[in-house]
């Protein structure tokens, strides 16, 4: 219990800390951070329920006004502006990598790695985030939908970064995946 409440800390921190690398604003309040890749990595590395408690533990930080959020932002305004429903996307975008990662135990790491990094991290981050997006900005879900596609070369390459990240740590320390650990029940 203790080590995984370590870990989901840790991976709570990562999310803070790839915020900290400058962003790219676009013009539509949307900015590119690397804070998606810590949020791939905590679902492939931690599995489902603890990859969605560390994307909860960083939001509960951002909300008590921690500028963790790319440019420095925090505080409970972000959780209703152009970005909310990518925030909220997080937490179900680390449940859904760490699902699969978890679903497919058995499947060679890197590929399984990055199959659950684009339909968790990307696929149903966009759904979350295109819909928040459309709500706040009063855009239809095509519209929102054509100004996410700037961010499509850039989140397959954060997926392709969490796989090989997550290949090379289970290479390293075998057992060390705590998404692979779950599903064979160790």
């Amino acid at each position: 219990m203790e080590k995984s409440l370590t870990h989901v800390a840790l991976f709570a921190a990562i999310i803070a800390v790839l915020g900290l690398l400058p962003k790219l604003q676009l013009g539509f309040g949307v900015p590119i951070t690397a804070q998606s890749l810590g949020v791939m990595l905590a679902g492939c590395v931690l599995g489902a329920k603890r990859g969605a408690l560390a994307v909860l533990l960083f939001l509960l930080i951002v909300a008590l006004g921690l500028p963790l959020l790319a440019g420095g932002r925090g505080g409970l305004g972000v959780f209703v502006g152009p970005t909310a429903g990518f925030l909220w996307g997080w937490v179900a975008a680390a449940f859904v990598t760490g699902w699969i990662m978890e679903r497919g135990a058995k499947a060679p790491v890197l590929p399984m790695a990055a199959v659950a990094s684009v339909l968790g991290g990307i696929v149903v981050l966009y759904a979350c985030g295109i819909l928040g997006m459309s709500l706040v900005l009063k855009k239809s879900l095509v519209e929102s939908t054509l100004l996410m596609a700037a961010f499509i070369p850039g989140d397959l390459l954060k997926a392709a970064i969490a796989a090989m990240l997550t290949a090379s740590l289970a290479r390293a320390r075998p057992g060390s995946l705590m998404s692979r650990r779950v599903a064979t029940g160790q």
